[in-house]
């Protein structure tokens, strides 16, 4: 008998503007059972979020336009309702402290490095949602 997938029943929404990183997180997510909408900025997703209500939000914070700062303050703005306190997750290229800081001042949860070994990403995933809901 096959263990539960450890995402499965999750409704995940992912912002990023790279295509391949976008396809490989949302094939990695989706692998462990995820249900997940991936769309290529901020405007979409502030577009999707209200009837979407994802369980998570992983976004890239260095996206053109509007970075990933911005999105997560737009998001916070929001009522509950609406999908304002979704669980977030900041993705960035930028591992330093100061950038784990920002992420967290800005309204994310945690912060994670790309490039994101796809095990980690699972397991954060799991762990943000067991120990955080609002």
């Amino acid at each position: 008998m096959q263990p539960p997938l450890p995402l499965a029943g999750l409704s995940i929404l992912v912002v990023e503007d790279d295509d391949d990183s976008r396809f490989y997180i949302t094939t990695v997510l989706e692998t462990d059972g995820a249900t997940v909408v991936a769309v290529s900025s901020a405007v979409a997703a502030l577009k999707v979020l209200p009837e979407l209500q994802p369980d998570v939000l992983i976004s890239d914070i260095s996206m053109p336009g509007e970075d990933g700062y911005s999105l997560i303050r737009k998001i916070r703005a929001l009522k509950p309702d609406v999908g304002g306190r979704v669980l977030a997750i900041a993705l960035t290229a930028y591992g330093d402290r100061e950038s784990c800081v920002h992420a967290l001042e800005s309204g994310f949860q945690t912060h994670v490095s790309k490039p994101v070994d796809p095990e980690e990403l699972v397991e954060i995933v799991a762990n943000l949602v067991a120990c955080c809901h609002w």
